[in-house]
């Protein structure tokens, strides 16, 4: 027997927390954070980087466990063809989906002038 999992996560950044970085530090915590293809896409654009950023967060709550069990590089944005985010997960975040069930992931995020947000949600089916 089967049954339907659900999980969600959502997480929000001002920009003023990466505005706010010295500028060597930034670059350092960005090559940590985010994957080459999550840079080359973002183009230094603090509202795309603060989205992507949120979608990472927002996947490992709805994972249940947070930064440090997973990498942050194991969570990857990128786009499709039509420009909508995708979510790829690699390593222990890919394991952990698999794990708990989780099949399907879809995310969303938003912007406003000074703020971006992410939410996310997975489902699949666990065995009993």
């Amino acid at each position: 027997m089967s049954r339907l999992i659900l999980r969600t996560g959502i997480d929000m950044l001002d920009f003023q927390r990466l505005e706010d970085l010295n500028p060597e530090i930034r670059r350092r915590f960005l090559r940590r954070v985010f994957t080459p293809d999550e840079l080359k896409i973002s183009s230094d654009s603090i509202p795309s980087l603060a989205g992507r950023f949120c979608v990472k967060e927002a996947v490992a709550k709805a994972l249940g466990c947070g930064i440090g069990r997973i990498g942050w590089q194991e969570i990857e944005t990128l786009n499709d063809t039509d420009g909508a985010p995708v979510l790829h997960l690699s390593g222990k975040a890919a394991g952990l989906s698999a794990s708990l069930g989780l099949e399907t992931w879809a995310i969303s995020i938003t912007h406003t002038r000074q703020v971006a947000a992410a939410s996310v949600t997975a489902i699949g089916w666990i065995s009993e």
